[in-house]
């Protein structure tokens, strides 16, 4: 019977009890009864763990250590020739034997000098005759086959070449180029110069224009112009004087002062008419008005 008494008596205060508490606490009850948990929630609203649980804590992430990279592993050295290392000996060997006897010129020390240079000198007059050979048996190596030759007959060739394709490339210029001469009627160097620039008008037809700078006149060159203030723009302190210049652009590009051969006249055109030379130079040439 105390059994039967005990049972509705401990519903009715458990019944009381939960009438007691709060909506909010009921629900998170039944929530951590359901294995939800809330970390704001008061530790009074945790009835159903008693008062003697323990919860192992969360274990802590510990951040993944980066991968080793490892070293890259140093480059082998290559191993010296063999006649590099005797080279760089005997470099040292002469440098300072040649120290020891300047700073200590007894006759022992300079003739240990001497003997290592005499052997020196030896090698490079062998190297020297192999390089020969080499460059006998081999056409593109032969310096005398580049550039201008030494020998006399075959300089002859090569100049009467060269003047020839200059020669065509004066005369491709002379379609719109025109050489400006610069003299004075007084001037005996003018009239020394004049002949020559009169001989290469007619040879490579390039039209020579005649410009006195104090209004006298030229043999060879009766219709030279008086100086309109051209000479003074080109600054032209020194006569005689040749130009180079382009009509049509106004472009004007010193070739020389003084008298010149006509050897000269040919290399110095036709070096200041490629665009390599403007390249190299681009002040001598000015742009003047010539109309």
């Amino acid at each position: 019977m105390r059994h039967h008494f005990l049972a509705p008596a401990l519903a009715a205060a458990v019944t009381m009890l939960l009438g007691w508490l709060p909506a909010d606490t009921l629900a998170q009850d039944g929530a951590r009864r359901d294995g939800a948990t809330s970390p704001t929630a008061p530790y009074w609203s945790d009835t159903w763990r008693g008062w003697h649980f323990y919860e192992e804590p969360d274990a802590e992430e510990v951040p993944a250590a980066p991968p080793k990279t490892s070293a890259p592993a140093p480059k082998p050295v290559p191993a010296k020739a063999p006649e590099l290392v005797e080279f760089e000996r005997l470099q040292k060997a002469v440098e300072s034997y040649r120290n020891i006897a300047i700073m200590r010129p007894t006759e022992a020390n300079v003739r240990r000098y001497m003997e290592l240079e005499s052997k020196v000198v030896a090698r490079a007059s062998y190297f020297a005759d192999i390089a020969q050979r080499v460059a006998w048996a081999t056409p593109e190596l032969d310096p005398t086959l580049q550039g201008r030759p030494v020998n006399a007959k075959a300089l002859e060739v090569f100049d009467r070449e060269q003047m020839s394709g200059r020669s065509q490339s004066i005369s491709a210029l002379g379609k719109d180029h025109v050489l400006f001469f610069f003299f004075r009627g007084d001037c005996p160097y003018c009239h020394a110069f004049a002949p020559t620039l009169g001989a290469f008008e007619a040879r490579h037809g390039i039209k020579v224009v005649a410009i006195s700078v104090d209004g006298g006149s030229m043999p060879g060159f009766a219709d030279a112009r008086r100086d309109n203030g051209i000479a003074a723009t080109l600054k032209v302190t020194q006569v005689p004087a040749v130009y180079l210049a382009q009509p049509y652009t106004g472009k004007i590009t010193p070739i020389g002062f003084g008298v010149l051969s006509e050897a000269e006249l040919v290399e110095r055109i036709a070096t200041v008419a490629t665009p390599a030379a403007e390249a190299m130079l681009p002040s001598a040439s000015r742009h003047v008005s010539l109309q």
